[in-house]
């Protein structure tokens, strides 16, 4: 799941007349059992993921270990008896490995950091030797306070700060009052200015790159966000055409910060930066992985679950999202071996491009549900594309937009399933609580009105399509493994995995088998401004 926040789409509140209030729909409880045995006492979630990270291991969009992963999994689809498994492309850019990397301090002493090379950053091309610079930047105009001062240096352009001081637990299940406080309603909120000043910002990255190789540096280093040791190594400028003239780094903040404060007293340590790392651009095409349970009826439409197959590489990808796509490929097996003959066809993502801008399930959006804007707009790529797409008007249904049912996504981790989010939207709230209510023994209880954003479901939310996240315990997701150097097997909660397949599989032939479709929210339409009278930050 992305650490970038996603921007708010503005889907309007369905309301239902009191004279035709909506009644929750039946439940198949015998369908629920069988599900729960073969989910629970025959489990194959633990195996997938352990397959997903220990064997094939980080999987970076378009790198050779994500296009292990395409074949891995399709041929499970495959083996359970899935029908209609293929691949759908989009375009992406380059992929890119890790071989090996280190980076040591050699003066004033000799120490291993802890450091990662910055995706899609090229190789130094053996060790490269040279002294630091703190010289911070985040801005262009930045650049003219270092003007002449970076040649032959490794510039540390992160302004060092003192150190975190955590104030929760770093691994937490949700109490009773923490998930009741999760049923509030969010105010939508629209800034075009904000929105557009944000698609400006995302020209940094390339521009700084330049500045410092005009300059004469050597390479780059950040700091990475967490303390603890734990770097990510995030990078976005994968296009054919963007990717960086300079080797760069992100190392661990309490190495970072030694650095910083040698530099201040002087002299600037010495460090050694070995980066081998690998592009390859065999094909610039990203796939999402698709899977089918075929309906009874052709004319009823189908349902859908989805997670993402693509991780970042400082670590094996095994919470994010190596967990959701094991939970996903076991909802898909589970119903499969039960024999359950879904009404409408339950259809399986594994989306690629995720982490850089949920572009794999944008692109099953544009392709397959609607499109946004005109179409002499100006083309958009990346996390452009990811920033600027809400922002595009109007909305164009393609012809199978009403032919999806329902959207159900899972990216929080392994933690257990303890509800859903409406997603803003009250007509779903008493199916979903029917829906729930067998699993109530199994910690799973709630459905809350607000919203959730930043993973693969929020564009079909944005084009008016039924789609929703689950509520999972964070564990030590958000605090310690996200995007980080620990996200390996050992953080994955097996109980936890294993009932959160189970409600998925439920779920899904619930909304396969349901009488009526899920009601859907209104296809949205170019909102007002939510504060009319405000000034821009050009700060943002």
């Amino acid at each position: 799941m992305r650490r970038v926040l996603l921007l708010s789409s503005a889907v309007a509140l369905v309301s239902t007349p009191a004279f035709a209030p909506v009644f929750a729909q039946s439940v198949d409880r015998v369908a629920v059992t069988r599900i729960i045995d073969e989910g629970m006492a025959h489990s194959d979630v633990m195996p997938i993921a352990a397959h997903l990270s220990d064997v094939i291991g980080p999987r970076m969009t378009n790198s050779p270990a994500m296009r292990q992963a395409e074949a891995w999994t399709q041929a499970k689809f495959s083996e359970w008896g899935l029908r209609n498994v293929h691949k759908e492309g989009f375009d992406f850019g380059r992929g890119w490995s890790i071989v090996s990397s280190s980076v040591r301090m050699l003066t004033p002493r000799p120490i291993a950091l802890t450091a990662i090379p910055i995706a899609w950053t090229p190789a130094t091309n053996g060790p490269l030797r040279a002294p630091v610079i703190v010289a911070p930047m985040k801005r262009e105009r930045d650049f003219a306070k270092w003007h002449g001062q970076l040649t032959g240096k490794i510039v540390m352009v992160t302004l060092p700060d003192s150190g975190s001081e955590p104030k929760e637990a770093a691994f937490q299940r949700y109490s009773a009052d923490e998930l009741r406080k999760l049923d509030q309603y969010q105010q939508p909120t629209y800034d075009p200015d904000a929105i557009d000043r944000r698609v400006k910002r995302l020209d940094y990255a390339k521009k700084l790159d330049a500045f410092l190789k005009a300059e004469g540096a050597v390479a780059m280093a950040t700091m990475a966000y967490r303390d603890g040791k734990l770097v990510s190594g995030e990078g976005y400028t994968f296009g054919v055409g963007d990717t960086p003239s300079l080797p760069a780094v992100q190392i661990a903040a309490e190495d970072y910060r030694r650095l910083a404060r040698l530099a201040k007293v002087g002299p600037a340590p010495t460090l050694e930066i070995t980066s081998d790392v690998r592009f390859d651009d065999a094909d610039t095409q990203a796939y999402n992985v698709i899977a089918e349970i075929p309906g009874t009826d052709p004319k009823a439409g189908y349902v859908m679950a989805g997670a993402h197959l693509d991780s970042w590489v400082a670590a094996d990808g095994a919470a994010d999202n190596g967990a959701g796509s094991a939970m996903v490929m076991e909802a898909a097996r589970i119903i499969a071996k039960t024999g359950i003959r879904p009404r409408r066809t339950i259809r399986f993502a594994l989306w690629a491009g995720e982490e850089q801008g949920l572009l794999g399930s944008l692109s099953y959006v544009e392709r397959h549900l609607a499109t946004r804007g005109n179409p002499a707009d100006p083309k958009l790529t990346g996390l452009k594309l990811y920033t600027g797409w809400s922002n595009r008007w109007p909305i164009t249904p393609q012809s199978g937009w009403g032919d999806l049912a329902a959207y159900f996504n899972l990216d929080n981790g392994s933690g257990k399933i303890r509800g859903i989010y409406a997603e803003n939207s009250p007509a779903v709230v008493p199916i979903f609580r029917d829906w729930l209510a067998p699993f109530a023994s199994m910690g799973a209880t709630e459905v809350v009105i607000r919203k959730t954003g930043g993973t693969d479901h929020v564009f079909m939310q944005a084009v008016g399509v039924p789609g929703f996240q689950f509520i999972q315990d964070p564990l030590d997701y958000g605090s310690l493994v996200h995007h980080s150097s620990i996200d390996t097997f050992d953080h994955l909660k097996g109980d936890d995995m294993r009932q959160g397949a189970t409600i998925l599989a439920s779920f899904l032939v619930n909304a396969a088998n349901a009488d009526k479709a899920l009601p859907r929210p209104p296809l949205p339409t170019k909102p007002v401004a939510t504060d009319p009278f405000a000034y821009s930050d050009e700060e943002e």
